[in-house]
Protein backbone atom coordinates (compact mmCIF):
# COMPACT_ATOMS: atom_id res chain seq x y z
CA UNK A 1 0.00 0.00 0.00
CA UNK A 2 1.02 3.79 -0.77
CA UNK A 3 2.65 5.07 2.19
CA UNK A 4 2.38 8.79 2.95
CA UNK A 5 5.75 10.62 2.09
CA UNK A 6 4.42 14.11 4.25
CA UNK A 7 2.26 15.93 6.38
CA UNK A 8 1.15 19.34 6.90
CA UNK A 9 -1.61 21.55 6.01
CA UNK A 10 -2.68 23.59 2.80
CA UNK A 11 -2.65 27.28 3.66
CA UNK A 12 -5.48 29.24 2.25
CA UNK A 13 -6.06 32.06 3.57
CA UNK A 14 -7.23 31.85 6.71
CA UNK A 15 -8.14 28.52 6.46
CA UNK A 16 -5.58 25.43 7.18
CA UNK A 17 -6.72 22.37 6.18
CA UNK A 18 -4.75 19.11 7.54
CA UNK A 19 -3.10 16.95 4.40
CA UNK A 20 -0.77 14.26 3.81
CA UNK A 21 1.57 13.59 0.58
CA UNK A 22 1.07 10.40 -1.18
CA UNK A 23 3.01 10.41 -4.61
CA UNK A 24 0.86 9.28 -7.30
CA UNK A 25 2.76 7.54 -9.30
CA UNK A 26 4.95 4.39 -8.88
CA UNK A 27 8.06 4.46 -11.74
CA UNK A 28 8.50 0.87 -13.35
CA UNK A 29 11.73 0.33 -14.73
CA UNK A 30 14.01 -3.06 -15.19
CA UNK A 31 17.18 -1.86 -13.44
CA UNK A 32 20.32 -3.89 -13.82
CA UNK A 33 23.91 -4.74 -12.05
CA UNK A 34 27.07 -4.34 -13.66
CA UNK A 35 29.10 -7.01 -13.82
CA UNK A 36 32.36 -7.75 -14.63
CA UNK A 37 31.70 -9.78 -18.11
CA UNK A 38 34.68 -12.13 -17.96
CA UNK A 39 34.03 -13.14 -13.61
CA UNK A 40 30.10 -12.75 -13.15
CA UNK A 41 31.42 -10.29 -10.34
CA UNK A 42 29.61 -7.11 -9.67
CA UNK A 43 31.61 -4.34 -10.30
CA UNK A 44 32.19 -1.78 -6.80
CA UNK A 45 31.60 2.19 -7.85
CA UNK A 46 34.64 3.78 -6.04
CA UNK A 47 35.67 7.64 -5.49
CA UNK A 48 39.16 7.69 -6.98
CA UNK A 49 41.96 10.66 -7.08
CA UNK A 50 42.71 11.02 -10.24
CA UNK A 51 46.08 12.34 -10.06
CA UNK A 52 47.10 10.00 -7.08
CA UNK A 53 45.11 7.20 -8.29
CA UNK A 54 43.80 6.32 -4.35
CA UNK A 55 40.38 6.20 -3.00
CA UNK A 56 39.18 9.20 -1.33
CA UNK A 57 37.15 8.95 2.05
CA UNK A 58 33.74 10.23 2.27
CA UNK A 59 34.53 12.38 4.71
CA UNK A 60 37.27 13.89 2.72
CA UNK A 61 35.23 15.01 -0.04
CA UNK A 62 34.20 18.64 -0.49
CA UNK A 63 31.71 20.45 -3.34
CA UNK A 64 32.97 22.99 -5.41
CA UNK A 65 31.03 24.67 -8.25
CA UNK A 66 33.62 25.07 -11.54
CA UNK A 67 34.09 28.47 -12.56
CA UNK A 68 36.85 27.41 -15.48
CA UNK A 69 38.76 25.09 -16.17
CA UNK A 70 40.29 23.42 -12.89
CA UNK A 71 39.26 26.17 -11.05
CA UNK A 72 36.60 26.09 -8.06
CA UNK A 73 35.12 27.58 -5.28
CA UNK A 74 34.69 25.60 -2.11
CA UNK A 75 30.74 25.16 -0.55
CA UNK A 76 30.59 23.75 2.90
CA UNK A 77 27.64 21.85 3.62
CA UNK A 78 26.67 23.81 6.99
CA UNK A 79 27.38 27.16 4.48
CA UNK A 80 24.34 25.20 2.05
CA UNK A 81 22.49 24.94 5.55
CA UNK A 82 22.10 27.82 6.45
CA UNK A 83 20.53 28.73 3.03
CA UNK A 84 17.92 26.14 3.25
CA UNK A 85 14.34 27.49 3.47
CA UNK A 86 12.15 27.92 6.85
CA UNK A 87 11.34 23.98 7.41
CA UNK A 88 7.32 24.50 7.30
CA UNK A 89 4.40 22.12 7.73
CA UNK A 90 2.03 24.43 5.12
CA UNK A 91 1.85 24.23 1.90
CA UNK A 92 1.30 28.42 0.92
CA UNK A 93 -1.22 29.41 -1.97
CA UNK A 94 -0.27 32.59 -3.33
CA UNK A 95 -2.86 32.82 -6.64
CA UNK A 96 -5.78 31.12 -8.10
CA UNK A 97 -5.26 30.95 -12.10
CA UNK A 98 -7.16 28.98 -14.70
CA UNK A 99 -6.02 25.68 -16.02
CA UNK A 100 -5.77 26.47 -19.32
CA UNK A 101 -3.15 29.03 -18.44
CA UNK A 102 -0.75 26.70 -17.21
CA UNK A 103 1.63 24.70 -19.87
CA UNK A 104 2.14 21.29 -19.39
CA UNK A 105 5.59 21.72 -20.04
CA UNK A 106 5.87 23.11 -16.70
CA UNK A 107 4.39 19.71 -14.46
CA UNK A 108 6.99 17.69 -13.22
CA UNK A 109 5.72 15.22 -10.29
CA UNK A 110 2.44 14.43 -9.62
CA UNK A 111 0.88 13.79 -5.72
CA UNK A 112 -2.33 13.00 -4.26
CA UNK A 113 -3.27 15.45 -1.05
CA UNK A 114 -5.38 13.21 1.34
CA UNK A 115 -7.52 14.76 4.56
CA UNK A 116 -5.70 14.28 7.71
CA UNK A 117 -7.94 12.79 10.36
CA UNK A 118 -10.83 15.42 11.47
CA UNK A 119 -10.05 17.34 8.00
CA UNK A 120 -12.24 16.16 6.08
CA UNK A 121 -14.76 18.98 5.78
CA UNK A 122 -12.40 21.61 5.41
CA UNK A 123 -10.91 19.62 2.65
CA UNK A 124 -14.14 18.76 0.87
CA UNK A 125 -14.76 22.59 1.14
CA UNK A 126 -11.37 23.28 -0.69
CA UNK A 127 -11.96 20.71 -3.21
CA UNK A 128 -15.70 21.91 -4.21
CA UNK A 129 -14.88 25.15 -3.96
CA UNK A 130 -12.15 24.52 -6.72
CA UNK A 131 -13.71 22.57 -8.86
CA UNK A 132 -16.62 24.68 -9.15
CA UNK A 133 -14.39 27.67 -9.66
CA UNK A 134 -12.54 25.82 -12.64
CA UNK A 135 -9.22 27.19 -11.04
CA UNK A 136 -5.80 25.52 -10.09
CA UNK A 137 -4.00 27.08 -6.75
CA UNK A 138 -0.46 27.92 -7.39
CA UNK A 139 1.68 27.15 -4.14
CA UNK A 140 4.87 26.99 -2.44
CA UNK A 141 5.84 24.31 0.00
CA UNK A 142 8.78 22.92 1.40
CA UNK A 143 9.54 19.37 -0.06
CA UNK A 144 12.90 17.52 1.54
CA UNK A 145 14.80 20.86 2.39
CA UNK A 146 13.84 22.63 -1.00
CA UNK A 147 11.66 25.08 -1.50
CA UNK A 148 8.86 23.65 -4.46
CA UNK A 149 6.63 25.59 -6.55
CA UNK A 150 3.72 23.94 -7.12
CA UNK A 151 -0.19 24.13 -8.64
CA UNK A 152 -2.94 22.23 -7.02
CA UNK A 153 -5.88 21.08 -8.59
CA UNK A 154 -9.09 18.83 -8.40
CA UNK A 155 -8.14 15.22 -9.57
CA UNK A 156 -10.78 12.50 -10.39
CA UNK A 157 -12.47 10.01 -7.49
CA UNK A 158 -12.41 13.18 -5.35
CA UNK A 159 -8.84 14.14 -4.64
CA UNK A 160 -6.70 16.60 -4.85
CA UNK A 161 -3.95 16.64 -6.90
CA UNK A 162 -0.10 18.59 -6.59
CA UNK A 163 2.14 18.61 -9.10
CA UNK A 164 5.55 20.07 -8.41
CA UNK A 165 6.21 22.65 -11.01
CA UNK A 166 9.28 23.55 -13.13
CA UNK A 167 10.56 27.38 -13.09
CA UNK A 168 9.99 29.80 -15.55
CA UNK A 169 14.09 29.92 -16.15
CA UNK A 170 14.40 26.29 -16.79
CA UNK A 171 12.25 25.77 -19.16
CA UNK A 172 14.11 25.76 -22.75
CA UNK A 173 11.89 28.49 -25.61
CA UNK A 174 11.16 26.43 -28.87
CA UNK A 175 12.87 29.61 -30.22
CA UNK A 176 16.22 29.17 -29.02
CA UNK A 177 16.16 25.89 -31.21
CA UNK A 178 18.13 26.62 -33.77
CA UNK A 179 16.61 24.08 -36.48
CA UNK A 180 12.96 25.13 -35.67
CA UNK A 181 11.32 26.06 -39.10
CA UNK A 182 10.51 29.39 -39.95
CA UNK A 183 6.51 30.46 -40.49
CA UNK A 184 6.96 30.18 -44.36
CA UNK A 185 8.33 26.92 -44.08
CA UNK A 186 5.08 25.60 -42.08
CA UNK A 187 2.73 26.65 -44.78
CA UNK A 188 -0.18 24.16 -45.75
CA UNK A 189 -3.21 24.06 -47.99
CA UNK A 190 -6.89 23.97 -47.43
CA UNK A 191 -7.08 20.88 -49.10
CA UNK A 192 -3.84 19.09 -47.23
CA UNK A 193 -5.53 20.88 -43.74
CA UNK A 194 -8.58 18.99 -44.29
CA UNK A 195 -7.59 15.72 -45.03
CA UNK A 196 -5.23 15.32 -41.66
CA UNK A 197 -8.38 16.82 -39.97
CA UNK A 198 -10.15 14.13 -41.45
CA UNK A 199 -7.26 11.46 -40.54
CA UNK A 200 -7.29 13.31 -36.91
CA UNK A 201 -11.23 12.65 -36.79
CA UNK A 202 -10.60 8.86 -37.93
CA UNK A 203 -8.28 8.06 -35.36
CA UNK A 204 -9.92 9.91 -32.28
CA UNK A 205 -11.61 7.99 -29.55
CA UNK A 206 -12.06 8.35 -25.61
CA UNK A 207 -8.72 8.20 -23.46
CA UNK A 208 -8.11 5.20 -22.17
CA UNK A 209 -5.29 4.89 -20.22
CA UNK A 210 -5.42 0.84 -19.34
CA UNK A 211 -4.88 0.10 -22.56
CA UNK A 212 -1.14 1.60 -23.24
CA UNK A 213 1.84 -0.55 -21.91
CA UNK A 214 5.37 0.09 -21.98
CA UNK A 215 5.63 -2.44 -24.51
CA UNK A 216 9.41 -2.48 -24.05
CA UNK A 217 9.88 -2.97 -20.18
CA UNK A 218 7.46 -6.16 -20.80
CA UNK A 219 9.59 -7.63 -23.81
CA UNK A 220 12.63 -6.93 -21.39
CA UNK A 221 11.11 -8.75 -18.88
CA UNK A 222 10.26 -11.62 -20.68
CA UNK A 223 13.58 -11.73 -22.47
CA UNK A 224 15.00 -12.18 -18.94
CA UNK A 225 13.00 -14.88 -18.15
CA UNK A 226 13.55 -17.06 -21.12
CA UNK A 227 17.47 -16.70 -20.73
CA UNK A 228 16.86 -17.48 -16.55
CA UNK A 229 15.29 -20.77 -18.12
CA UNK A 230 18.33 -21.82 -20.47
CA UNK A 231 16.88 -20.44 -23.55
CA UNK A 232 19.41 -19.08 -26.34
CA UNK A 233 17.94 -15.59 -27.99
CA UNK A 234 18.75 -14.87 -31.49
CA UNK A 235 19.55 -11.66 -32.05
CA UNK A 236 16.87 -9.77 -34.31
CA UNK A 237 18.31 -7.17 -37.23
CA UNK A 238 18.08 -2.99 -36.88
CA UNK A 239 14.92 -2.05 -38.03
CA UNK A 240 15.43 -0.21 -41.08
CA UNK A 241 15.57 3.89 -41.37
CA UNK A 242 11.82 5.42 -41.88
CA UNK A 243 12.10 6.53 -45.29
CA UNK A 244 11.20 10.51 -46.14
CA UNK A 245 7.46 11.05 -47.22
CA UNK A 246 7.74 12.57 -50.67
CA UNK A 247 3.80 13.19 -51.32
CA UNK A 248 2.16 14.76 -48.38
CA UNK A 249 -1.34 14.57 -50.26
CA UNK A 250 -0.38 11.01 -51.00
CA UNK A 251 -0.10 10.03 -47.58
CA UNK A 252 -2.79 11.70 -45.97
CA UNK A 253 -5.00 10.03 -48.59
CA UNK A 254 -3.38 6.84 -47.95
CA UNK A 255 -3.37 6.96 -44.14
CA UNK A 256 -7.16 7.68 -44.43
CA UNK A 257 -7.98 4.74 -46.35
CA UNK A 258 -6.09 2.79 -44.21
CA UNK A 259 -8.36 3.63 -41.45
CA UNK A 260 -11.30 3.70 -42.55
CA UNK A 261 -10.47 0.51 -44.42
CA UNK A 262 -9.93 -1.26 -41.06
CA UNK A 263 -13.17 0.12 -39.56
CA UNK A 264 -15.04 -1.87 -42.39
CA UNK A 265 -16.82 1.40 -42.80
CA UNK A 266 -18.06 1.54 -39.88
CA UNK A 267 -15.53 3.80 -37.90
CA UNK A 268 -18.14 5.88 -36.78
CA UNK A 269 -20.68 3.88 -35.26
CA UNK A 270 -17.71 1.83 -33.61
CA UNK A 271 -16.12 5.06 -32.14
CA UNK A 272 -19.43 6.44 -30.84
CA UNK A 273 -20.27 2.36 -29.23
CA UNK A 274 -17.03 3.01 -27.78
CA UNK A 275 -17.98 6.40 -25.82
CA UNK A 276 -20.92 5.14 -24.94
CA UNK A 277 -19.46 2.58 -23.23
CA UNK A 278 -17.10 4.52 -21.42
CA UNK A 279 -19.33 7.28 -20.28
CA UNK A 280 -21.36 4.23 -19.21
CA UNK A 281 -18.29 2.88 -16.95
CA UNK A 282 -17.36 6.04 -15.51
CA UNK A 283 -21.12 7.11 -14.08
CA UNK A 284 -20.63 3.64 -12.43
CA UNK A 285 -24.08 3.77 -10.87
CA UNK A 286 -23.14 7.35 -8.64
CA UNK A 287 -21.86 8.07 -6.02
CA UNK A 288 -17.92 8.08 -5.22
CA UNK A 289 -15.85 6.27 -7.61
CA UNK A 290 -12.88 3.71 -6.21
CA UNK A 291 -9.44 3.68 -7.77
CA UNK A 292 -8.71 0.46 -9.02
CA UNK A 293 -5.55 -1.10 -7.18
CA UNK A 294 -2.98 -1.76 -10.03
CA UNK A 295 0.39 -3.85 -9.95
Amino acid sequence: MPRSIWSGAISFGLVNVPVKLYSAVSRKTVRFNQLNGKTGHRIAQKRVDPQTGEEVAYDDIVKGFELTKDRYVLVTQDELDSLDPERTRTIDIEDFVDLADIDPVYYDHPYYLVPDKGAAKAYGLLLDAMRESGKVAIARVVLRSKEQLVAIRPAFDDVLMMETMIFADEVIHPQDIEELPDADELKVTDRELKMARQLIDSLSSDFEPEKYHDEYREKVLELIERKAAGEEIAVQPEAPEPTKVPDLMAALEASLAAVQGSDGGGGDAEKDGRKSSAKRSSSGGGGRKKAASKS
